[in-house]
């Protein structure tokens, strides 16, 4: 189970494709969300020709990078994972996305996530801060890793995020940074783009927080102007029609439209639109990196739990 305290930010999407990209060559992997934002009711597996509207923005982005893995959304875990194991029999790790606070089914490995920025330790419950329950809950985690760390994080520092923190025995803790990819078209898979200085940007994003993306961007850019939604949020015609007049008249000649690719699941109905409209986005991905030298213990970490729990059920 990969989960959070707060309500969004932390990067949990980037560390379960994380978790699929390490796991998905060795096992049948499945992946169960909530499907945040569709239009669908009840337990939905999804296939490659699946919408955000059918299964929600995180979990079709799931399914175009990873098309072999079973992707499932369902309002209710407990319902969803035997329904999951009867329609495939021949799943070996399930990972159960945003699950932290479903009380109702417990993950055999739950893996927290917090921001370096915003630590669950310095947070506040809904709505004076971020959380969505109380800090002390996160003795429930078996995993703890704080996200979007700065990629120099010296060794001092996060000496004292973990003595802040102050994790129980039996929890590990580790660094990871937000790596930026090459942008790619949103009309054109095929096609990448490498930024320049004298390119101007709008950056049009329905995320909980896109601060470190326009703060990269503008590195790379002239100027970023952002055209911001709220997390999830789906877009219609109008909002198109906006995106258009906002580009038509921000920056120069030389300039781009960008996007972030939960974003780009939810505009992929719109696709056509763009390309007669002759309007060209390009679509901003991002990885994770663990610090540190965590990536090795981490990765045995995952792939040790599995063995162990396989030779324990005979599976």
């Amino acid at each position: 189970m990969v989960g959070n305290l707060s309500a969004g930010g932390t990067g949990k999407t980037p560390h379960v494709e994380y978790l699929l990209f390490l796991l998905h060559y060795v096992y049948k992997v499945a992946t169960l969300s909530r499907g945040y934002g569709r239009r669908s009711h009840g337990f939905v597996i999804g296939d490659i020709n699946s919408t955000s509207f059918q299964i929600g923005d995180e979990p079709r982005q799931f399914k175009s990078k990873f098309p072999e893995t079973v992707v499932s959304v369902c309002e209710d875990r407990v319902l969803a994972v035997p329904r999951l194991l009867g329609e495939h029999p021949e799943v070996d790790v399930i990972l159960l996305d945003d699950a932290f606070q479903h009380r109702g089914i417990k993950a055999g490995l739950s893996v927290l996530i917090t921001e370096y920025s915003n630590l669950f330790t310095r947070d506040h419950l809904l709505p004076l801060g971020w959380l969505r329950e109380h800090g002390s809950n996160y003795h429930r985690a078996d995993i703890i890793i704080v996200s979007k760390c700065p990629y120099n994080l010296p060794l001092a520092e996060s000496e004292k995020i973990i003595k802040e923190i102050a994790p129980y025995s039996y929890q590990k803790i580790y660094f990871s940074c937000i790596q930026y990819g090459p942008l790619y078209s949103f009309n054109d898979f095929g096609q990448k783009w490498q930024l320049e200085k004298d390119t101007d940007v709008l950056l049009v994003c329905g995320i909980a927080r896109f601060d470190e993306l326009k703060n990269y961007l503008s590195q790379r850019a002239r100027n970023v102007y952002v055209r911001d939604y709220r997390d999830h949020y789906r877009f219609d015609r109008y909002d198109l029609e906006v995106i258009r007049e906002t580009f038509t008249n921000v920056g120069d000649v030389k300039k781009i439209i960008v996007t972030t690719e939960k974003d780009a699941a939810r505009l992929e109905e719109f696709r056509d639109w763009f390309l007669q409209n002759k309007i060209e986005i390009f679509v901003q991905p991002i990885a994770v990196q663990f610090l540190l030298g965590g990536g090795e213990k981490f990765n045995a970490d995952i792939l040790q739990y599995i063995e162990v729990t396989k030779q324990k059920t005979g599976v």
